[in-house]
């Protein structure tokens, strides 16, 4: 099969340069990621950012810059354009004025991992597979057995025994075959790599795919949509397996490349990785290109819980080259970060995301980030998919009682 109508000139290894064609199955070469490259001259001289603004809000508008041949139908939810959230309540308190919250909560599956799925599981059935495996700590999961539904693809799922429960319950509902494993996600990955031939199914982790990584891409690209291709000058993204923020990253060198870019410099990315689990980190303070497998990884954070990433060279060669840095917040401070965001804002904050606001106000305090900045943080899944955090104890009340004689004084207006 070969790919045409579409842009993609070749796929290439970032370890050591080597090439492949476009068109084919591929996985990953020599155990780590593959990279997707385009065409950029041909896509500035066929299309323009206002040639895009005339299309459909949400990802597919920017298909000049995605794999999937025109002419193959898209396996879509209805992912749309997710909102630029301005905090001012939330800035003041973190000592950031100019905070903005993108929030990827109102895509399909309450996640950003609708992105990527939507790719993936496009190329998926146009490449002819049928049976799709995947590893998932959180939302992965549930994305794709929701994405396999759509298309009418065969989906596998393994996920640790802890996984919260709304992203079991949903993999399940979507139809996927969901498994509870015991072992964290990367021993999950290990099952679905050497069983892949018995079974007979498509190996989609994080980054052993290449799709995965132009879905998430569309992040970027639609940032700088709606601000009129400007970037904000800092970026908190959680970062477990860390496509996200590789996707950004390749999609603001892609504009750049195409000059579509305003910014005479890009953003400063901060990868957030909660103290229960820091292979980045721990890379990045030892200054290596690649991470130690962390033993024991515990976070409530669970889309943070990934002990190995196979593209943490990715991940700190971005954060390098963007003069950013990876730091690791509080895992005792999740609870406390996501209920005052939520309380002051409004935003469905989920704990990965909490973990971003406990590393800003440390950045803060410490003068890295200053008060005139505009700071950008993504949240990534809806609180309601984590309801193990949402649990608070509530007061009682008696209906036979006055309620004036029960009601917190906290509660009753000031006089």
């Amino acid at each position: 099969m070969s790919a045409v109508n579409c842009y993609v000139t070749h796929l290439e290894s970032p370890i050591d340069g080597t090439r492949f064609a476009p068109g084919l199955i591929h996985g990953t070469h020599l155990g780590r990621p593959l990279v997707v490259e385009y065409d950029l001259p041909g896509i500035r001289a066929a299309t323009s950012p206002e040639d895009w603004r005339t299309r459909q809000p949400g990802m597919w508008r920017y298909s000049e810059l995605l794999p999937l041949p025109f002419d193959q139908e898209v396996v879509s939810l209805g992912e749309t354009a997710t909102p630029l959230l301005a905090c001012p309540r939330l800035g003041k308190t973190l000592g950031v004025p100019r905070l903005v919250i993108k929030d990827e909560s109102l895509l399909p599956t309450g996640s950003f991992k609708s992105r990527g799925m939507s790719v993936a599981v496009s190329m998926a059935r146009y490449l002819g597979l049928k049976r799709l495996a995947a590893p998932t700590a959180g939302n992965a999961g549930g994305a794709l057995a929701a994405y396999c539904a759509r298309a009418g693809l065969e989906a596998f799922v393994f996920m640790p025994e802890d996984t919260p429960v709304v992203n079991r319950l949903e993999t399940v509902l979507y139809g996927a075959k969901a498994f509870l494993v015991n072992g964290l996600i990367h021993e999950c990955g290990a099952l679905v790599r050497e069983n892949a031939a018995e079974f007979q199914w498509f190996d989609m982790s994080t980054l052993r795919e290449p799709y995965r990584l132009e879905g998430k891409k569309t992040m970027g690209l639609e940032l700088a949509d709606q601000r009129d291709w400007t970037l904000p000058d800092v970026i908190l993204y959680p970062t477990g397996g860390g496509t996200g923020l590789v996707g950004m990253a390749k999609a603001f060198t892609e504009l750049r490349n195409l000059c579509w870019l305003r910014n005479e410099t890009m953003p400063r990315f901060y990868a957030c990785q909660s103290s229960g689990c820091t292979p980045l980190v721990n890379a990045w303070n030892a200054g290596t290109r690649h991470a130690e497998t962390v033993n024991n990884a515990a976070t409530r954070a669970s889309g943070l819980r990934v002990p190995g990433a196979v593209g943490d060279f990715m991940i700190l060669d971005a954060v390098r080259q963007s003069n950013g840095a990876v730091i690791a917040g509080d895992e005792a401070r999740i609870d406390y970060q996501m209920r005052r965001a939520c309380a002051l804002e409004g935003v469905p904050l989920c704990p990965e995301t909490a973990v971003c606001l406990e590393v800003l106000e440390g950045l803060v305090r410490n003068g890295a980030v200053g008060d005139h900045e505009d700071v950008l943080v993504w949240n990534t899944g809806a609180a309601q998919k984590y309801v193990e955090c949402m649990e608070h104890p509530m007061q009682q009340i008696d209906k036979h009682k006055p309620l004036v004689d029960q009601l917190e004084v906290a509660s009753r207006p000031r006089k």
